[in-house]
């Protein structure tokens, strides 16, 4: 009866050191997860801190050229409009979506 106590006590301690393998392996993907979690958060705020800057920046601007011309709300419909394009497209930029410009080099094919 020796035996069977301790293979039952052998079989005990090997589940016990695999559920702890197991629960430190779960331990590291949850903190991986709260990670990905943190980084989504802080591009987020990112992107939207972004596109209100551009919108913000176009009526500033628009609203400056209508005070100094007096064109009326015509300079600040315009540059909102602007800033909200260039908004979007910072935005889209942000995200991959779209590549941002590269100087074209020249070459001499000129004759």
């Amino acid at each position: 009866m020796d035996d069977g106590e301790d293979g039952l006590d052998r079989r005990l301690n090997e589940l016990g050191e695999r559920l702890a393998e197991r629960k430190t392996a779960a331990d590291r993907a949850g903190d991986k997860a709260r990670g990905a979690d943190k980084s989504a958060y802080s591009q987020a705020i990112k992107v939207s801190s972004e596109f209100i800057a551009g919108v913000i920046a176009g009526a500033l601007i628009g609203y400056l050229v209508d005070t100094l011309a007096g064109t009326g709300p015509w300079g600040m419909i315009v540059f909102l409009m602007l800033g909200f394009a260039a908004a979007v497209l910072n935005v889209m930029r942000a995200l991959g979506v779209v590549a941002t410009p590269q100087p074209q080099k020249r070459g001499d094919d000129r004759k």
